[in-house]
């Protein structure tokens, strides 16, 4: 194959490539934008605002200083669902049973109150039990929601940081296809690779 023509088809490659990543960042870019839209937009529209501390004692100094700095706004990023489900709904809960064994000890406290009606600590108990199961419930599925929506941000994220690098690309690919064009004028014709 001469010389030319190699320069001819390295070019063209090249230049389909670039044009290739360009749109593909043009894609990711939009992607990106899109998810943070939407884990901003669905946040702000729950109107979740972040206390200035999660209640732990023993809560190391980064948490502290996330809570403070973002203490009485209205929850819109996918870190600040991450850190209120993990470090305040998570820390609250933390101290309650698990989902199922609330719920066994509340099947269980309404089969005793079932059997004996009459008994106010009875029922007490299951009233005390069906409160914890709701609370738990609750809680966990709070933290599960705002844990997808922490994903979902981050999944946004990396596809801005990932339209960065495919623009990159199709800078630098396009450069070597203008060198192989420009090294193309220069190319004998004869010469052989």
């Amino acid at each position: 194959m001469n010389r030319k023509s190699f320069d001819k088809i390295a070019s063209v490659i090249g230049l389909l490539l670039a044009g290739f990543l360009v749109i593909l960042g043009g894609i990711l870019q939009w992607g990106g934008g899109f998810a943070n839209d939407q884990v901003a937009s669905q946040l702000k529209a729950q109107q979740i605002t972040m206390p200035a501390e999660n209640g732990d004692p023993e809560v190391t100094a980064d948490v502290k200083k996330f809570f403070a700095d973002n203490a009485d706004k209205i929850m819109t990023t996918g870190k600040q669902a991450q850190m209120y489900a993990d470090h305040y709904i998570g820390f609250h809960i933390s101290a309650m049973p698990p989902y199922a064994a609330a719920s066994g000890l509340n099947r269980a406290a309404a089969a005793a109150s079932a059997a004996d009606p009459a008994n106010v600590d009875l029922q007490a108990k299951a009233k005390a039990a069906a409160g914890t199961v709701e609370t738990v419930f609750k809680g966990e599925t709070l933290r599960g929601m705002l844990l997808n929506a922490y994903a979902f941000g981050t999944l946004g994220e990396i596809a801005i940081v990932a339209s960065y690098v495919t623009f990159a690309g199709g800078i630098l690919f396009l450069i070597l296809a203008l060198l192989g064009f420009a090294h193309l004028r220069r190319a004998e014709t004869d010469s052989v690779i």
